[in-house]
C-alpha cells in the first residue's frame, strides 16, 4: 500500500511544496514515482516522515535530522528514543499545567497560593549534573542557593523576565534583522544582563570570563535541542548565537 503525496501532506499536516523539498534535499525520496511523474510513498516513508517531524519538533535543523537518520538504523529504536523524550515532556507539561491551574483556582477564590505546589515541573534541579560536569560543584551550589533563596514573587519575576526575553528574541528572528542591527544588540545585551544576575555562573561570577561563558552559551544554544526551542528552533539560536557573538566581540 502506497499513498499521493497530495495524501501524506494532509496525514502529516504539511504540504505538497514541503515534502517535494525534502526530496530535493535527500531527507525524504519517494517510495516510487508513477507513470504520471506523481510521487509515491509506502509505510517505511511514513514511518522516516514521522521521525523528521518529531526531531523538526525538538527544534533540529535539516541538515542534522539528516545526520541522525543516516547514523541510526534502527527505527524501532530511534522512535522508542523519541516516544521515552515525548512522555518526559508530557509529565513535566503537565505538572506544569497543575501547578498553574492550583494557582488560578487559590487566587480566584480568594485564597493564597501555596508556595510548595506552584512551581512543580519547574524543576532546575533537573540540570544539577550537567551544570556540575560544566562549571562545577560550587556553582552548582551556588545557584542553587541562590534560587531556593527567592520568594515566590521573586521567582515568577524571574520566570517571567526569562519568558519575555525569549519571546522577543523570537519575534525579532521572525523578522529578519540583522544581528548587528541595534535592535538586536540591545537584545543582546539584556539577554548577558540577565545571565550576570545568576550567581554561581562564570557571567555572575567576580573575575569571571564573561566573553567566553556567552559564546560558549550562544554555540550550545544552536547545539542542543532543549536551548534552540527556546528560541523557535536551531534558526533562532542562531540568530541569538550570531547577536551575541557581535555584542561579546564588541563589549566584553
Amino acid at each position: 500500500m502506497d499513498w499521493s503525496i497530495q495524501e501524506v501532506a494532509k496525514l502529516a499536516g504539511a504540504t505538497s511544496r514541503t515534502l517535494r523539498h525534502y526530496d530535493a534535499i535527500g531527507l525524504l525520496a519517494p517510495t516510487r514515482t508513477g507513470g504520471n511523474g506523481y510521487r509515491r510513498y509506502d509505510e517505511a516513508a511514513l514511518v522516516r516522515l514521522q521521525r523528521i517531524l518529531l526531531l523538526r519538533e525538538l527544534g533540529l535543523g535539516l541538515p542534522q535530522i539528516a545526520e541522525i537518520l543516516d547514523r541510526e538504523t534502527s527505527e524501532v529504536k530511534a522512535l522508542r528514543a523519541h516516544l521515552d523524550l515525548l512522555r518526559q515532556e508530557q509529565r513535566r507539561l503537565d505538572r506544569q499545567i497543575a501547578a498553574v491551574s492550583s494557582t488560578i483556582e487559590a487566587l480566584e477564590g480568594g485564597e493564597k497560593p501555596m508556595a510548595e505546589k506552584m512551581f512543580d515541573g519547574f524543576d532546575h534541579t533537573q540540570y544539577k549534573d550537567e551544570v556540575t560536569d560544566r562549571w562545577g560543584a560550587d556553582a552548582y551550589a551556588r545557584g542553587d542557593a541562590w534560587w531556593r533563596g527567592m520568594t515566590e514573587s521573586d521567582r515568577v519575576a524571574w520566570q517571567q523576565r526569562v519568558a519575555d526575553l525569549s519571546a522577543d528574541w523570537q519575534d525579532a528572528a521572525s523578522r529578519g534583522i540583522a544581528a548587528e542591527s541595534d535592535e538586536a544588540q540591545a537584545l543582546a545585551q539584556r539577554h548577558v544582563e540577565w545571565l550576570r544576575g545568576i550567581p554561581g555562573t562564570p557571567a555572575g561570577t567576580r573575575g569571571g570570563d564573561v566573553k567566553a561563558y556567552v559564546l560558549g552559551l550562544g554555540d550550545m544554544y544552536v547545539a542542543d535541542p532543549r536551548f534552540a526551542r527556546n528560541y523557535g528552533g536551531t534558526d533562532g539560536a542562531s540568530f541569538v548565537r550570531d547577536a551575541l557573538r557581535v555584542y561579546a566581540e564588541a563589549h566584553l
